[in-house]
Formats: structure tokens, sequence, C-alpha cells
């Protein structure tokens, strides 16, 4: 493997272009239908840095993991490893330092620094979430799983409050207001628990190497099968909503929404709560977690019908 190769495992490149097509589908998709003619000049410039520095953080988020990782990995996947076989140690910590530092940099060059500074603030906070996740967090039970959601959710959230500030974002400043918020916390609010789901699902597949080094996660703590409630208990309420929220858009006679929602959310959504159960093996449980990957990208991509619809 060359060196470019092994840098672009290690930061995980098809999340990091998940995360970008994620706020590019919401400022395209959402923002531009609801706000039409009323774009302020600078907006793309600003959305354009602030993803930029989103995928940045999130890249350096996952050098450090695999960094305090190196040992667990050994075990959990060999194969996969790429600090200290293909790149140092020391190039690992200094590409951590180099691409937080330029996500700082590019959230304080789209946003005005007095006006949206929470949001500065924000993203600073989300590299020491990182750092101490990768460290501490990840190895107790639910908070690194929660933290991690948090982050997930975060990643649309940030476009959000960007357009609006955080004092007025209930108002009506402008008439596509209220419904910008509720599309930002309906795929916030989804993003979030399926990364829960997620990652309860990881944390069993990658029990035998948590264990071995002292990590106190949800199947290490529980067991596996109260682990498997937990992640069904989700895996309910994420599908109630979703089946509520299609009730509610078929007043408007979104059908073609609708039906997308139906094959590519829910039906997948339900194939995972009834594999969960008669999962045993790694294998099973590294699929399911493919599979929830992959719903919550054709939950992401379902934002392209709403360029259509509002």
């Amino acid at each position: 493997m060359s060196l470019f190769a092994a840098f672009l495992r290690l930061v995980r490149l098809p999340n990091l272009i998940f995360i970008a097509l994620t706020q590019v589908l919401f400022q395209v998709c959402i923002y531009y239908p609801l706000y039409e003619d009323t774009i302020p000049a600078h907006d793309t410039r600003s959305f354009l840095l602030l993803a930029a520095a989103s995928v940045l953080i999130a890249a350096a988020g996952y050098i450090i993991n695999d960094y305090f990782d190196i040992n667990i990995d050994e075990v959990n996947k060999p194969r996969r490893l790429v600090v200290d076989k293909f790149i140092s140690r020391r190039w690992a910590i200094a590409w951590h330092f180099i691409l937080s530092a330029t996500g700082v940099l590019l959230t304080m060059l789209a946003l005005p620094i007095l006006g949206k500074w929470y949001l500065i603030v924000a993203n600073i906070l989300c590299v020491f979430t990182l750092w101490f996740y990768s460290t501490t967090f990840k190895r107790k039970l639910l908070i690194g799983n929660v933290l991690i959601s948090l982050l997930t959710a975060w990643t649309i959230l940030i476009i959000f409050f960007s357009k609006v500030s955080v004092v007025d974002a209930f108002g009506a400043n402008h008439p596509g207001q209220s419904k910008l918020f509720r599309f930002a916390f309906l795929y916030a609010g989804f993003a979030f628990i399926l990364s829960l789901i997620r990652e309860a699902i990881k944390d069993i597949e990658d029990r035998d190497g948590d264990a071995r080094y002292g990590c106190r996660t949800m199947p290490i703590v529980w067991g596996v099968n109260t682990s498997k409630v937990y992640i069904a208990v989700w895996l309910i309420i994420l599908i109630v909503i979703l089946a509520v929220v299609q009730v509610y858009v078929l007043q408007f006679q979104w059908w073609w929404a609708v039906a997308y929602c139906v094959v590519f959310i829910i039906l997948p959504l339900l194939y995972i709560l009834s594999g969960l159960f008669k999962a045993t093996e790694i294998s099973d449980y590294h699929r399911l977690s493919r599979l929830t990957k992959g719903v919550m990208f054709t939950g992401i991509l379902s934002m392209i019908f709403f360029y259509f619809y509002i």
C-alpha cells in the first residue's frame, strides 16, 4: 500500500465524503429552496469553509482514534492497521494537530467571530471531545457512544446554526425558518439515534479486543443479550418515529418521498432488527454495522426529495 493510500484509509475517506455530502444536501436541497432569493451573498463561501472545517476536524478525530487504539486494533482488525505500520506515530500525531488547527481556523474564517463565536467554540470543543473520546471516553460505558452520536448530529446542526441566530432558532424572522428548524432537527435526530445503534453494534463486534485492554463498553459490562435489547429499543423508537413522519407527510401527497422512506429506510431497519437477535458471529455484527451505515446513507439521500417538494 502506498503512503497516500494509507493516509486516506487512516482518515476514513468514505466517511469524510459522507459528512461533506450530508452538509451539501442540507445546504442545496433544504436551505436553498426555503430561502431562495434571500440568501446572503457570502453564504456559499461561508458554507464551503464550514464544510471543509467539519471534514478536517473529523479526519483529525479518526487519526487520533487510531493512534490510541493500536493495541486494540491489533486484535479487532489487524489487517486494517495503518499507524505504526505505514505511518509512524510521530507523523500521525502531527497530522492530527495540523488538521485540527486548520479546521478551527477555517471555522473562524467561515463565521463572523463576534456574531457566531459560540459555533467557533463548539468546533474547538469538538476537537477536544474527539481527543478525550479516543483516550478515555470510548472505553467507558455509554458515554463514548453518546458523544460520537452527538458529534454526528452536529455536522447538520452547525450548518443550521450558521444560518440563524441561536437565540432565535425557534423564531420566524424568515418564512422558511420554522421549516428549516424542523428539517435540521429531524435529520440530526435521525443521525443521532442511528449512530447510537451503530456504535452499540460495533461495541459487540469489537468486544474481544476491548475486553483484553480493559474497556468497559456495553457488551462487556451488561452482556451481549442486554446490549441487543438496548439496540432493539432504539431501532423500534426510530422506526416508529419514521412511520409517524410518513403519516404526516402523506397529507402533502409526497408519494415518492414516502415510498422511498419505506423501501430504503424503514424496511432495512426492520431487517436489521430481525437479524439482530440471530447474530452470533463477529461477521454477523460486522454486516449489521455496515447495513446500519447504509441506512444512514439512504436516509441522508432522502433530502433530495425536498428540493422538489418545498
